[in-house]
Parts: C-alpha cells; structure tokens; sequence
C-alpha cells in the first residue's frame, strides 16, 4: 500500500495500535497489600491473562489492520461486512471490553489505563475516519507526478523503447502538443533540443488549435491523458458497468486519466487496473 494514500483517520488508527501493544507488556493491575515491599511484587500484565490479551489488546491490533486493509482492498467481506466496517466493529468490542474490565478491577494499572486511552483513539478513528473531513484528509501531501524522463527512467506504464500505449513506436508528442510538454506529464521539459518541424504540418496544427470547440465537449479523439489526484477517497468501477468498485482512488496519489466519458473518466491505477471514475469533482490536475 501507498504510503501516501494514508488518511490522517489511518495515521491515528495505526498510532492507536502501536500504543495497545506497548501497554499490553506493561502491568495492568497495580494492588499492593499494605506492609510489604511492592518493589518486589511482580503485577501480571495482559500476556498473563489470554482473554484480556485476545479481546481488548491483540484485539485492537487485528481491528486497526482490518481497517487498514479493508481501505487497501475495497469489496473484501467478512460475515457480509466489509473488511473496514468489520474491523470498526471489533475495535468497538475492544473497547466495551477495556471499560468494564478497568471498573472491575479497584487498582488498575498503567497497562490497563493506557489499553483503554488507546481503544478509544483506535475506535473513534475507525468510525469517523469516512466521516470527518479532517481525518478524511491525506497524512501526508500530494507529490508533484513525474516531471519527463529522468535519468533515462520509461514514463510509468510505458515499455523499454516504446511510448506510452504505442507499441513497437519510440516515444512522439502528441500531435498539436507544444514541444516543451511530455506526453502525459504537464509541463514536463524534453531532453535535448526538439526537431524542426515541417512548415505545412506546423501551420495546420496552428489552425487546428485555433478552431473554437463548438457543441459542447471536444470530441473522444482530441483527449490528451493527464495527471491527477482525488480530494477525497473514490471508488473505481469497471468499465463493463458492474456495480461494484474495483479498486479505490486514495488522496495523496498521482493517477493517470486515459479517456473521457462523458462527465467520467477512465483512470489507470498505479498497478495497472482501469476502471471508470464517475465523481470528478474537485480533481487536482497535474
């Protein structure tokens, strides 16, 4: 999984995790009888008691890595739920679990105290994460895409010695593009100075340039793939119409738009997957 596509919810359902598991190896009861040395009195901690151990700590850790996964891997069911909302579901018993266990017990310790602080970060979290435009932000910033070829590096998707979607073809711009622009990548500087161009095709291109679209969308086409990123997380469905999303788009990543249809587009996945993007609202361009 992309580090980038990290929320701030995931960042503190992770956070959450950790804690639970450091607590579990610190002691959960704190009882020392009056007139003996509770220096050496050895307090159990939750490894020493399995079901405190199974429901609220290792628990929480299982519900953290089930959210996680579920935003990893949309569509994935456990008993009808999704792998998230099983995941939130658990972390909701982990919690339940850690508050009767700390009234039950008159001198809790520091294991305990802190396994119940983070049962309640891990599943407030897990709940708003969704929910909350704040926790539904990126943990961390969007990276700028790919900026031409770099020290001899292909253009993601692209093979050794061929251009983007043009087997067996050497990498061309697009017909009617500016030379200081690569394809797929705004703006992206060419090594090298470009070739002269034949006067005849320079000046037909001018004049398609200058042609003012008329009704409506540019036709299929003149589309030109781009760069983009998601504010938000969006489901991905496939291209023959099926109802349910093949992947996830996650904010903080740079995913590339080969074809516009109608007001979706059909976007590529870093692994390759293709699929239809429906919500195009409020898209960064690259």
């Amino acid at each position: 999984m992309n580090i980038r596509s990290l929320t701030r919810g995931d960042g503190v359902v992770i956070g959450a995790a950790v804690v639970l598991f450091i607590a579990s190896f610190l002691d959960y009861s704190s009882y020392c009888p009056q007139g003996i040395d509770c220096s050496r009195i050895d307090n159990p901690n939750a490894w020493d008691s399995l079901g405190i151990l199974m429901s609220v700590y290792l628990g929480g850790v299982i519900a953290a890595a089930l959210v996680i996964v579920g935003r990893a891997m949309p569509g994935r069911k456990v008993v009808g739920l999704d792998l998230g909302q099983f995941g939130a579901a658990l972390s909701v018993f982990a919690l339940w679990t850690a508050f009767w266990t700390i009234l039950d017990i008159s001198s809790a310790g520091a294991g305990l105290i802190l396994g119940l602080l983070a049962t309640i970060l891990l599943a407030g979290a897990a709940i708003a994460g969704p929910l909350v435009p704040f926790l539904k932000a990126p943990l961390l910033s969007p990276a700028a895409p790919a900026q031409g070829l770099q020290g001899g590096q292909q253009p993601y998707g692209a093979q050794p010695g061929q251009g983007y979607d043009f087997p067996g073809g050497q990498q061309q711009a697009p017909y009617g593009a500016q030379p200081s622009q690569g394809y797929g990548y705004p703006g992206a500087p060419q090594q090298g100075q470009p070739a002269q161009a034949d006067p005849a095709q320079a000046q037909q291109a001018q004049a398609q340039a200058q042609q003012p679209a008329q009704g409506g969308a540019a036709p299929a086409g003149d589309f030109t793939p781009f760069w983009f990123a998601v504010p938000v997380a969006r489901p991905l469905y496939g291209e023959d119409g099926s109802p349910n999303p093949i992947a996830e788009l996650a904010p903080g990543t740079w995913y590339l738009a080969v074809e516009q249809r109608g007001q979706s587009l059909i976007a590529q996945t870093q692994d390759g997957r293709r699929g239809v993007l429906q919500d195009t609202t409020g898209i960064q361009r690259g």
